[in-house]
């Protein structure tokens, strides 16, 4: 299409000068094998088979952390994932920035984590990298989509297919497209209390 708005965006202009995937693509191209391979086609219970090749490409990797072998990871070595947390099948870390997963946290299958995205502004449409921080007890339920820079803080909740495109406070269950406030995760503890 040869419209005067085509025109604004110059992809063949693009590059990603200035980003740094962290290591070598000879590095780059051997996690991909590695997780296609001996990752993807591991066993069920072979957690620590999984959390040990993470921890060979550079991931820091908790206590007893429990990775579905149809998990994905782009660049394990900006990945962190303390201790007892679960990652789902189909879970995918898009890693061009870090990842960082609290402790007891569960991320629950087919979510993406999206640490990428593109400047709307700029003619050749450029990358544009920013963290997504998990804090202890999150629960990100099934088919959720986490939009970069977001933190959820300690206990948030989302629910199933949302979108989390803010930060989610501590304690806060989250729903929807973007995902708002619901309720207090533990309201009904603290009214017992009283």
């Amino acid at each position: 299409m040869n419209t005067p708005r085509a025109n604004r965006i110059r992809l063949d202009l693009y590059t990603q000068e200035g980003y740094s995937r962290g290591r070598s693509g000879l590095i780059v191209l051997l996690w991909w094998f590695v997780q296609g391979t001996l990752f993807r086609f591991s066993l069920h219970q072979m957690y620590g088979w999984r959390r040990w090749l993470l921890r060979l490409f550079g991931a820091e990797i908790g206590r007893k952390v429990k990775i579905r072998p149809s998990a994905k990871f782009t660049y394990p070595w900006k990945v962190a994932i303390d201790d007892f947390s679960w990652v789902g099948d189909s879970v995918e870390f898009y890693s061009l920035d870090t990842i960082t997963v609290g402790k007891h946290c569960v991320i629950s299958q087919k979510s993406y984590l999206c640490t990428g995205s593109h400047d709307l502004t700029d003619v050749r449409f450029g990358l544009i990298t920013k963290p997504i921080t998990i804090k202890d007890g999150v629960w990100i339920a099934s088919d959720v989509f986490v939009y970069p820079g977001v933190t959820l803080e300690e206990m948030a909740v989302v629910s199933a297919r949302s979108t989390v495109t803010n930060n989610v406070p501590a304690e806060e269950i989250y729903a929807g497209t973007p995902a708002q406030y619901i309720k207090h995760r533990f309201l009904h503890l603290s009214a017992v209390g009283k």
